[in-house]
C-alpha cells in the first residue's frame, strides 16, 4: 500500500491525516509507517526464503525503541555497533543470539557487555581488536565468536564517502591478511571463529560489485576449509540503496 498519500489536500499516513498527529503532540515531529518498515524486511526475507538466513536490522539507522520492537517483533535479527546501541537492542527485545555486533573501535567494557549478552558473534575490524576481544574473553572464562570484517578491494561504485570496499579504506582487514589472521584466531582461547563479513559500502545502486566482492570472499572461503577452519556464517553488511534524486533505480532485493 502507499504509506504517505494525500487526500484532500490532507498528508496522511497508512490513512491517518498527520494534521491529528500534530495536534495531538505537536511539531516537529516523526512519522514512520509500520507497513513500510514491516514491507522492507519482508522484501528481504521473502529473497531469502531458499537459503538459511538473518536479517538484520543496523540499529544505527534509527535507535527508536518503537521502531526496533517492531522488527524484533517481526523475526529481525539487530547489527550494533555500540554498548548503546546493544542496550536498546536488547530493551527493546531482540533475542541475544539475533544480535551481531559489528563496529569499529570497541572498548573492552562493550566486548564485555557483548560476551555477557551472549551475542551472535562478533565481527572483527583489526587484528589490535582480536586481541582485546581474546583478552576480555578469556578473563571472563569463555570464548566469543567472531567473523573477520574482510575488505576485498572491490569499487561498490557509490559516493566516495560512503565506500569502503576499497584497501584505501580504513575499515576491515585487507584481503591479503585474512587468511593469516584467520590461522591466528583459530589458535586462540578465548576465540570461536564462526564466520567471515564484508561491508563495501551503503547506498549501493549496482548489484555487480556486491557479487564481485562475494567472489573473493568465496574464494578466501575454500581456502580457510583448507586449513581446517570451516565457517557458518557470511555476513554481507549494506544494503541496497534508494532513489535521492537522479540516481538509477537500485535493484529490488528479489
Amino acid at each position: 500500500m502507499d504509506t504517505f498519500t494525500h487526500h484532500d489536500g490532507r498528508l496522511h499516513c497508512e490513512g491517518t491525516p498527520l494534521e491529528i498527529i500534530a495536534d495531538a503532540v505537536g511539531t516537529p515531529t516523526y512519522v514512520y509507517s509500520a507497513n513500510a518498515i514491516l514491507g522492507a524486511h519482508d522484501a528481504y526475507e521473502r529473497a531469502l526464503t531458499e537459503v538459511p538466513h538473518l536479517v538484520c536490522y543496523a540499529v544505527k539507522a534509527n535507535m527508536n525503541l518503537a521502531v526496533l520492537a517492531l522488527l524484533a517483533g517481526a523475526g529481525a535479527g539487530a547489527d550494533v555497533v555500540s554498548g548503546g546501541e546493544l542496550y536498546r537492542a536488547l530493551r527493546a527485545g531482540f533475542e541475544p543470539r539475533r544480535i551481531v555486533f559489528a563496529g569499529v573501535g570497541k572498548s573492552r567494557d562493550e566486548i564485555r557487555e557483548g560476551l555477557k549478552a551472549d551475542v551472535l558473534c562478533f565481527n572483527v575490524e583489526s587484528a589490535a581488536e582480536l586481541a582485546a576481544i581474546d583478552e576480555v574473553a578469556r578473563a571472563e572464562g569463555t570464548r566469543a565468536r567472531i567473523a573477520f570484517r574482510v575488505n576485498p578491494d572491490i569499487d561498490p561504485e557509490t559516493h566516495p564517502y560512503i565506500s569502503t570496499g576499497l584497501k584505501t579504506a580504513k575499515f576491515g582487514v585487507p584481503h591479503r591478511d585474512a587468511r593469516d589472521l584467520y590461522r591466528r584466531a583459530a589458535g586462540l582461547g578465548g576465540i570461536e571463529v564462526v564466520g567471515i563479513h564484508m561491508h563495501i559500502g551503503s547506498q549501493l545502486t549496482k548489484v555487480t560489485p556486491i557479487a564481485d566482492s562475494l567472489a573473493r570472499v568465496a574464494d578466501l572461503i575454500e581456502a580457510l576449509r583448507e586449513d581446517g577452519i570451516a565457517l557458518s556464517y557470511l555476513d554481507v553488511g549494506g544494503g541496497l540503496g534508494i532513489r535521492y534524486r537522479e540516481e538509477e533505480s537500485p535493484p529490488a532485493p528479489g
